[in-house]
């Protein structure tokens, strides 16, 4: 059901099942998929919105960045299957010509949030009230940030990490850890996290022991990874290959 006073520009595509509340607008070059809830008051422009979602009141879906190179560029937002966009959330599309924000599949995005232009989040990620996610930021699958968190730009956030309400982070943080403060430290593994994606036991001893080696032991990082790198785990192997390509640094514990 369409509300009569929803405003729809002419270019925008919507599917079947889709429900639009009243005076929200659907604005240039905005797909919407089936199954798609859309709250009253909401504001969607240049975004493709997947099936099954459920976007709230005084969203904000695909305005231009927060970027002073931004030149008018023709760029996007896209969401995945699933995921839920809660009340006064903003989410900008990209900067560059044909770049994208991305957001992945049944992710919730708590009110108040924002995430900045040129952003990748996984799936299955969770973001907090009133935290900032600035621009160039990526987030791997099943990540949760919790409350009034502030990333800053180009940060990279691993797989199924946990951090803490009021954390800032200024410097990478490695799949499957826990980090809070600011700024933010190591402060162990996601245990919880790692349990629920049901891992066999052996697969969480590998974890800890590479956490071990990197954060615990006297060795330097060159011959932590040295160390690691020889291990058998996927998931061992996703933490050397996030260190080896990270740019900013990595969080680690309080010294």
């Amino acid at each position: 059901m369409i509300h009569q006073t929803a405003v729809i520009d002419k270019s925008a595509v919507i599917e079947e099942n889709v429900e639009i509340g009243p005076y929200t607008v659907i604005g240039f070059e905005t797909v919407i998929k089936s199954g798609t809830k859309i709250h009253g008051q909401a504001v969607i422009e240049y975004s493709e919105i997947g099936s099954n979602c459920e976007i709230f009141n005084f969203a904000s879906v695909g305005k231009r960045p927060q970027d002073l190179k931004y030149r008018g560029e023709k760029t996007k937002v896209i969401v995945g299957d699933g995921t839920t966009i809660r009340e006064c959330v903003t989410l900008n599309r990209g900067t560059v010509a044909g770049s994208q924000t991305v957001v992945g599949k049944n992710c919730l995005l708590m009110s108040c949030a924002h995430i900045a232009h040129d952003c990748l989040i996984g799936d299955d990620v969770i973001i907090g009230y009133s935290t900032g996610i600035a621009g160039h930021v990526e987030i791997g699958d099943c990540a949760v940030l919790s409350a009034s968190i502030g990333v800053h730009q180009f940060c990279k956030i691993g797989k199924s990490v946990i951090i803490g309400a009021g954390s800032m982070i200024n410097m990478d943080v490695v799949p499957y850890v826990m980090v809070q403060g600011d700024r933010a430290v190591l402060i162990g593994l996601n245990l919880i996290g790692l349990k629920r994606k049901k891992m066999q036991l052996s697969e969480i001893e590998d974890i800890k022991k590479a956490y071990r080696i990197l954060f615990m032991s006297k060795l330097s990082l060159e011959e932590a990874m040295a160390e690691i790198e020889n291990s058998t785990s996927s998931y061992v192997k996703d933490i050397a290959a996030f260190i080896k390509a990270s740019q900013r640094g990595i969080t680690r514990p309080k010294r």
